[in-house]
């Protein structure tokens, strides 16, 4: 079944407007010394608690061996902390270090001050229209993870 028109067009302008959004995010914050992926990896250990590697990548909607490089590279800047998993020696659990608990909230405190001076530009009524879109592609976000 295939989308109607309507749908189509919402979809490819919002498509748009997320990569413009994340790149302006991106232009205003080039001194970050990690990726997206990294952050968002980081993100959803804050949020979730440590998990193994396995279970970050399913989270995150990633392949193993990309979700493997992820934490070598976060570990390597001391952002995380890699311990045995308590039932699985072949497996790792990951969790955040303090400091990488420090840069993630120094980035996202200067990324949602930056983005709050232009919604301060809004107007109450459009403030709330935009809270309702929020809600409502908050679960286009829940994505169902990659197949093996």
């Amino acid at each position: 079944m295939s989308p109607n028109p309507n749908t189509s067009a919402v979809a490819g302008a919002l498509s748009l407007l997320t990569v413009k959004l994340d790149r302006l995010l991106r232009l205003h914050h080039t001194d970050q010394p990690i990726s997206l992926v990294q952050r968002s990896a980081l993100t959803t250990l804050v949020r979730d608690g440590a998990m193994s590697s396995g279970a970050l990548a399913i989270r995150e909607g990633v392949r193993p061996p990309s979700m493997t490089r992820t934490i070598n590279t976060l570990a390597a800047l001391g952002l995380i902390v890699r311990t045995p998993h308590p039932s699985d020696g072949r497996q790792i659990v990951v969790s955040v270090s303090r400091s990488g608990r420090s840069l993630l909230a120094d980035k996202v405190s200067a990324r949602d001050a930056w983005l709050a001076g232009h919604l301060s530009k809004l107007s109450d009524e459009q403030t709330t229209v935009l809270k309702q879109a929020l809600d409502i592609m908050s679960h286009l976000g829940e994505a169902e993870p990659l197949p093996e």
